[in-house]
């Protein structure tokens, strides 16, 4: 319920990203010292501790910048990390361990073969925003785009609650596939989505010429990608 007045520190970072050359570090100095590991400072349960986590990485990777995470992030270590140790491996032979290092394996995998999301990270014209300020709700959406290649939208639902038929301003309409889904089942999650995407349609929203109504699980990220030919099989 406090998100909502924190929405725009979420969002301040795109005032100077393209003025900048910068990456997205959640470094050693971030799970040192007390502060706890990554996953141990999300709120909630532990279901909604990972999915926070992967919500998290999810709006990592979509946004400008490169990524780096720390050891131990990639499949939740639970204590901060001590360099007198070993981190906890036997950790990642649990489900929900598992399924958070394999969100962040097929973040990799969507971020290397989707050029968008990452040829235009020093360019004010690889990013646009969609949805900026719907702080009640918690919903961020935006843009990646880059010249010849399909564009991706990134939008986040950093609330519990699952948002049905939320109305959101695409480019161009035709079918938009959804590339990534952290609320997926195998990562642990609830397995909310848009059965494999959207059909954008002519209605003008968010100052966009097109728009498609989408699901946004809960405490998720999900990504959907412009493929003008249709779905495929």
């Amino acid at each position: 319920v406090h998100r909502r007045y924190h929405h725009r520190e979420l969002t301040f970072g795109l005032l100077y990203a393209f003025s900048e050359n910068f990456i997205l570090p959640l470094s050693h100095d971030e799970v040192v010292h007390g502060k706890g590991s990554i996953l141990s400072r999300m709120p909630g349960d532990d279901w909604q501790k990972f999915a926070n986590a992967r919500a998290y990485y999810g709006f990592m990777w979509g946004y400008p910048g490169k990524k780096l995470l720390f050891m131990g992030q990639d499949f939740g270590q639970w204590s901060e990390w001590n360099f007198n140790q070993s981190l906890d491996w036997r950790l990642a032979q649990h489900p929900r361990h598992q399924g958070l290092r394999q969100a962040v394996r097929d973040l990799n995998r969507v971020y290397r073969e989707n050029p968008a999301l990452h040829a235009g990270d020093n360019e004010a014209g690889g990013f646009r925003w969609i949805v900026v300020d719907d702080e009640d709700q918690s919903v961020a959406a935006w843009l990646r785009l880059s010249p010849g290649e399909a564009p991706v939208a990134v939008v986040c639902n950093f609330t519990p609650e699952p948002r049905r038929g939320y109305r959101m301003g695409l480019p161009q309409a035709g079918f938009w596939r959804e590339v990534f889904n952290s609320d997926a089942e195998p990562y642990g999650g609830s397995g909310l989505g848009n059965l494999g995407g959207v059909t954008a349609h002519e209605a003008s929203s968010h100052g966009l010429p097109a728009s498609a109504e989408i699901v946004l699980p809960p405490l998720a990220t999900v990504y959907f990608r412009y493929e003008p030919d249709g779905p495929r099989s």
